[in-house]
């Protein structure tokens, strides 16, 4: 599980600082150069987090978060498919690697999260929250609803994620955001943007580079050679618009008879 390894955070390096000069000389112009010096704004929540900042609108629910109930408390994943509310954290201390998710944007305002177990998180039709989905179908979207400094999970049911007070299970009951349903999603990222990180997202990819890419994932090769679907792939374009991208792809894998997860 080396993915879950803690973030390492380097030095900051300023541009623009200039070398220290002798201070016989240029008096003036030095208290210049001191004026003009940057800032550095210190997040102290992430701090408290083990640099775990807290993500406080849709673009930034990429890649690996944590979400977090109350104070030092965040979502753990458990073998057997559920969720659980993890123990508490020191402060400084970041989520353990049971409490480590990777979040997909899927299209919109829909997103896809995934557990150190490879498997999504899915509401079922009783309101609890499983993972042991291989694929992203309906149940599996969720849509993170950001609203006057306070975040919650809506699911496919118009429930919002919570934690069950009996016996801390994760489930999605209530379609009305209340205290308990209100969470923090944490990123490990540190704000920084690539400009070329669209050009890699599901909604620009070739969708035949991107079912390649899907069976390299997944199939089987006990003969090495690949076996891709030959349908058209016009059924992706439509399942894609919809939402339904990784639902439509696992179909087409499905009649593939050397795929590791299907029938």
């Amino acid at each position: 599980m080396s993915e879950y390894d803690n973030v390492r955070v380097g030095k900051l390096v300023l541009k623009g600082e200039s070398k220290k000069r002798k201070k016989h000389k240029h008096k003036s112009k030095e208290g210049k150069d001191d004026s003009k010096k940057q800032k550095i704004v210190v997040d102290e929540d992430a701090l408290k987090h083990g640099h775990w900042r807290k993500v406080d609108k849709q673009t930034d629910v990429t890649g690996t978060v944590a979400v977090e109930f109350g104070s030092q408390t965040y979502l753990k994943a458990l073998d057997n498919g559920l969720f659980t509310l993890g123990a508490p954290h020191r402060q400084g201390e970041p989520p353990a690697p049971e409490e480590i998710f990777t979040a997909f944007q899927i299209n919109g305002n829909k997103l896809a999260f995934k557990s150190g177990y490879g498997k999504y998180l899915k509401i079922e039709k009783d309101g609890t929250v499983t993972g042991r989905s291989d694929a992203v179908g309906s149940m599996e979207q969720w849509e993170a609803i950001f609203q006057d400094g306070k975040t919650a999970l809506l699911s496919e049911l118009g429930t919002f994620m919570s934690i069950d007070p009996e016996d801390d299970s994760c489930v999605a009951l209530r379609k009305q955001a209340g205290e308990k349903e209100m969470i923090a999603i944490r990123t490990s990222a540190q704000g920084e943007t690539n400009e070329h990180e669209d050009d890699n997202t599901e909604e620009k990819q070739d969708l035949n580079q991107l079912e390649v890419n899907y069976v390299k994932k997944f199939q089987k090769f006990q003969d090495k050679k690949m076996r891709i679907n030959k349908e058209d792939v016009k059924n992706l374009e439509v399942a894609r618009s919809s939402g339904n991208l990784h639902e439509a792809l696992l179909d087409r894998r499905s009649k593939m008879k050397a795929d590791r997860y299907c029938k």
